[in-house]
């Protein structure tokens, strides 16, 4: 039997090109499918790596408690700061500092490029950017944090370095620039770039957008470094034992983790509502292309089936057809998919109301699932025109000889 499958699939196969215009047929709608699928799945997963991938499971997030997780709704002020850091489960240094930064979120507004230019007179259009008021401590708990372009900012002064995506996604935010900022005036000083959502925001100095701002000694947040195991179980423990200091605290990972949650499970019920609405579409026109080549083959098949193959060696190559097919659509989607959109960045609000650069990842894993969405389909869209062939009754097929 195995002699006869592969004589009569070659057989099949080799017809391919002879009949390209309803093969076509499959290739394309399969392409299609796959191609939606990946470029979809790439923009959840290049957000979730933008945030969550570079988290830390060693980095504690304070926030003021009933926040929503959110550091733009949370609020500490500089007594609260003051005596969380010193809680126990945060790592001190070799100098015996404390390795916890307070940071401030404030929402500001920059022009994204491409918006059409205003009228004389008229301000520019802005779309919400993160500022975040840091100190030196801010950059030790981020380590991927590098200063590419320029210069750091200096205490006190009214300047500013701003995130790789920044520069990439909004207007008048170069180096040397100076950029108003509710109502205040910063001057751009460098670039820095960190391989996540930070690169979406612009870091100035704590002391000085808390007097620019009007935030007194208010912050939103606290980052600190967990001293070993069992650290975070300590610091919750003694937050929750002070009244004074109701907190919600979470791992960096699982803050930004959570920042994602909503923008992911959205892109992921629209992926799986098209790849089903239009592999529906892709299993019919298999259908129907592989009813016809059954059809167009019958003399063929009742040939074969009078000198002796069986049903089984004809079912076969009418699904190895349908598969061949079927995996050649997936392979062109996965290539569109990854030429078209790999890498490719965009901007989408956050759960902070503010914008995250991001950029979309094809992955090797999205690509293997694609495929393999596309010979399931090809299966299910070849199963039946198979076993019709394979049940061709060999005294109906001969008699249109």
């Amino acid at each position: 039997m195995l002699s006869q499958i592969t004589a009569i699939t070659g057989i099949n196969l080799k017809s391919i090109p002879e009949r390209w215009g309803p093969s076509l047929v499959i290739v394309v709608g399969l392409a299609g499918v796959v191609a939606v699928f990946t470029a979809l799945f790439a923009m959840a997963q290049g957000f979730a790596s933008t945030l969550a991938d570079r988290g830390r499971d060693d980095v504690a997030l304070i926030l003021r408690g009933g926040s929503s997780d959110s550091e733009l709704n949370s609020v500490l002020t500089r007594e609260v700061a003051t005596l969380i850091t010193q809680a126990p489960g945060i790592r001190r240094g070799a100098d015996g500092k404390i390795e916890a930064a307070s940071e401030l979120v404030v929402i500001s507004e920059l022009p994204k490029k491409g918006e059409p230019t205003p009228a004389p007179g008229k301000r520019a259009t802005g779309v919400n950017v993160t500022l975040r008021g840091v100190e030196p401590t801010s950059f030790t708990l981020r380590p991927n944090v590098r200063i590419t372009e320029g210069r750091m900012f200096q205490t006190g002064l009214r300047e500013m370095i701003v995130g790789r995506g920044v520069i990439t996604a909004f207007e008048g935010a170069e180096i040397g620039k100076v950029v108003r900022m509710r109502g205040s005036d910063w001057t751009v000083v460098g670039m820095f770039e960190s391989g996540d959502a930070s690169e979406s925001e612009v870091w100035v100095d704590l002391g000085t957008a808390q007097t620019t701002f009007r935030r007194g000694g208010s912050i939103s947040s606290v980052l600190a470094q967990l001293d070993g195991d069992g650290a975070m179980d300590r610091l919750k423990a003694s937050l929750a034992a002070d009244p004074r200091l109701a907190s919600d605290v979470t791992t960096q990972r699982q803050y930004l983790s959570a920042q994602t949650k909503q923008f992911r499970a959205m892109i992921q019920t629209l992926g799986v509502f098209l790849v089903i609405v239009m592999g529906l579409g892709a299993i019919f026109a298999a259908l129907n292309t592989m009813y016809a080549a059954v059809a167009a083959r019958s003399r063929e098949i009742a040939t074969l089936r009078a000198i002796g193959f069986g049903g089984m060696p004809v079912l076969v190559s009418v699904m190895a057809e349908a598969l061949v097919l079927s995996a050649l659509g997936g392979l062109v989607g996965a290539t569109i998919a990854y030429l078209l959109f790999n890498n490719v960045s965009l901007s989408t609000l956050g759960a902070n109301f503010t914008q995250v650069v991001f950029s979309f990842k094809v992955t090797p894993g999205l690509v293997g699932v694609g495929l393999v969405i596309a010979v399931v389909i090809g299966f299910l869209g070849g199963l039946l025109p198979a076993v019709r062939a394979a049940r061709l009754p060999i005294t109906t097929a001969l008699r249109e000889l």
